[in-house]
């Protein structure tokens, strides 16, 4: 099954995406499964859209 998209749309701070990865590894104890494994690889595709957002904002702040 191919990965879901990125809902369109605000973009959710990097801390709180992180702090939700952390929450699910916790929760899984560190074990990615199936969906568990699908919920993290949609995870760090949001952070990394995250960061970059943030990167931007402060070139444009300089």
């Amino acid at each position: 099954m191919p990965p879901t998209p990125l809902p369109r749309g605000p973009v959710r701070p990097s801390d709180v995406v992180n702090a939700a990865i952390r929450a699910l590894l916790l929760r899984t104890g560190g074990w990615l499964y199936g969906d568990t494994r699908t919920e993290y690889e949609q995870l760090v595709a949001e952070w990394t859209v995250a960061v970059a957002a943030e990167r931007v904002e402060v070139v444009e702040a300089a």
